[in-house]
């Protein structure tokens, strides 16, 4: 049995949001309205002082009323489907959860998980380790019962941007359950709000994952992090923190063995790059800058795949700089592979794309610059080919390099 495909606090995070859209899209309308009834403000000329988006007399009151009637019936409407959650709550919250619905969730949280956050709108995914889509007790008795065959060899796997821990499953294969089957791991899903900074998602798996160290049912052995697209960005963000958290006791960074990273872009995502392009040429127009606004539904940890960011969020005024090069960490054994979509030996161009998103040399860490190159030995390195990005999880090719370097 699965839960409901459409959850009771999933119409009031849909309300919530459409609330703010409406708000902002009035907002938007007047702010366009305001610099059409004025000239763009040059020195000298008078006219609409930047930043002034506000109209005035009758029209104004025209638009705050917009808005303030839009957030009365939006609180109202959230209101009573609060009240109806109670008469809809699910009997059993611990059955499986839809598949669709996941997916559909963490989409939305890629792309817009820091305003979620920020509202505290329901949809707004809150980071918990799972199996099954199921999130896991963090005390010892209640995890012994969830996971009665844990093993010392405990295997964390972190997804991409817009995705879930369910997503780890494609096409009949899984990374976790086949390094289980073969190797003796216990897979454990991390389930995350991908919107979030990078560095955020960082700082809150840190201490998360001391708690999972000091709950396992069974001393652990060796832990190894197994992290796809950003999931590597947040694994690598998370032992900076860590170790940054020492003083306080933190145990488990001295534990790690392992660091694989599956399409990391360790320096950065040119289609994030592309996008970012088309807010700046918005903005330079005087009378088009506010729909910059609708190129900025990028979540901040979108941004921060522009330039591989793991220690903080990329903003507007640091666009010209590059991203704080963090080495990878003493003592533990990282690796990477990349992917490509063309055949082995093939062209300069095939390199350039990658796997469609992430270039083989990001995903390698290879820079020009060295003080920006990540410094993985030559045979931690692997390259698959004719590979995209999400074939990374089922491929058999990264899945025999997996099991070679985790035995």
């Amino acid at each position: 049995m699965t839960q409901p495909l459409l959850q009771a606090a999933d119409l009031r995070g849909a309300t919530r949001l459409t609330t703010d859209a409406v708000v902002g899209l009035a907002s938007l309308v007047e702010a366009m309205h305001a610099r059409i009834a004025s000239p763009p403000w040059l020195p000298g000329l008078g006219g609409a002082v930047p930043g002034d988006e506000r109209t005035r007399g009758l029209t104004g009151l025209v638009y705050k009323t917009v808005r303030g009637v839009t957030h009365l019936v939006g609180g109202s409407t959230e209101h009573l489907l609060g009240w109806l959650a109670l008469a809809m709550a699910d009997p059993q919250p611990l059955r499986a959860p839809r598949p669709e619905r996941e997916a559909f969730v963490a989409a939305l949280n890629g792309v817009l998980g820091d305003h979620l956050a920020a509202t505290d709108n329901p949809l707004a995914l809150a980071m918990a380790f799972r199996q099954g889509g199921r999130a896991l007790p963090l005390d010892r008795p209640s995890l012994r019962a969830r996971v009665p065959g844990a093993t010392p060899k405990l295997l964390v796997l972190l997804h991409g941007l817009c995705m879930n821990d369910l997503q780890w499953q494609r096409d009949g294969h899984d990374h976790g359950e086949a390094l289980a089957r073969e190797l003796g791991y216990t897979p454990v899903y991390l389930h995350y709000n991908s919107g979030l900074s990078v560095s955020t998602n960082g700082r809150i798996l840190a201490p998360l994952l001391e708690r999972l160290f000091d709950a396992w049912p069974v001393p652990v052995q060796r832990l190894a992090l197994l992290g796809h697209s950003m999931g590597g960005l947040v694994a690598r963000s998370a032992i900076y923190h860590a170790a940054l958290m020492q003083r306080g006791g933190l145990r488990w960074p001295g534990r790690l063995d392992d660091l694989v990273c599956l399409g990391t872009p360790h320096l950065g995502a040119p289609l994030e790059r592309a996008g970012h392009g088309v807010d700046v040429l918005l903005g330079a127009a005087p009378y088009a800058a506010p729909l910059a606004r609708i190129g900025k539904l990028r979540s901040a940890g979108i941004n921060d795949l522009r330039r591989g960011s793991i220690l903080g969020a990329s903003t507007a005024e640091d666009d010209a700089q590059r991203a704080a090069a963090v080495g990878l960490p003493p003592g533990v054994h990282c690796r990477a592979i990349a992917a490509c979509l063309g055949p082995a030996g093939g062209s300069l161009k095939g390199r350039l794309l990658g796997d469609g998103l992430v270039p083989v040399a990001s995903a390698l860490g290879q820079d020009p610059d060295p003080a920006r190159s990540l410094d993985f030995a030559p045979e931690d390195l692997a390259i698959v080919h004719d590979t995209g990005h999400l074939d990374l999880l089922s491929s058999p090719a990264v899945y025999a390099q997996l099991k070679a370097w985790l035995a």
